[in-house]
């Protein structure tokens, strides 16, 4: 929602600046479909989505909760609601090779995998990524439908 390409700007601005993060890389911006509780829905405004590369000096659980501290000052209200509308979502994706799941975190994200708005934008600046678990982010993104 909202100039979505001043937002993802913004945010990536905000988590370089949080204390114990170094952004690393950062993908070009990649418009996509959006993705609705119904599936994809070209008729729906469209996402703007990046991946950024990171180094925290937090935990995994602490990193997450620092993004999310992000998503809230961009205006992000979090209903419960899977696929509502939002101002920005910022997902931890993987945080080194670690795999692990409990209430507040699923490393690696357990949809990541299946979504090549994820992992086109990943590949682009990180061209050996890979999810902890499921192999090559290339090889993931090969096998997915053309359409997801």
């Amino acid at each position: 929602m909202g100039d979505r390409e001043h937002v993802a700007f913004q945010a990536l601005a905000d988590v370089r600046a949080v204390e114990g993060f170094t952004v690393t890389q950062a993908s070009s911006l990649h418009e996509t479909v959006a993705l609705t509780s119904k599936g994809y829905d070209a008729s729906a405004p469209g996402y703007v989505n990046q991946v950024i590369l990171l180094e925290s000096a937090w935990s995994p659980e602490k990193t997450l909760e620092k993004l999310l501290e992000i998503e809230q000052a961009h205006g992000r209200v979090r209903t419960g609601e899977r696929y509502a509308d939002r101002t920005l979502d910022l997902d931890l994706i993987t945080y080194g090779e670690m795999m692990q799941e409990t209430e507040f975190l699923t490393l690696p994200h357990p949809r990541a995998h299946q979504r090549s708005f994820v992992l086109e934008p990943w590949l682009e600046i990180d061209a050996a990524a890979t999810i902890p678990g499921l192999g090559s982010a290339q090889e993931l993104l090969l096998a997915l439908p053309q359409d997801g």
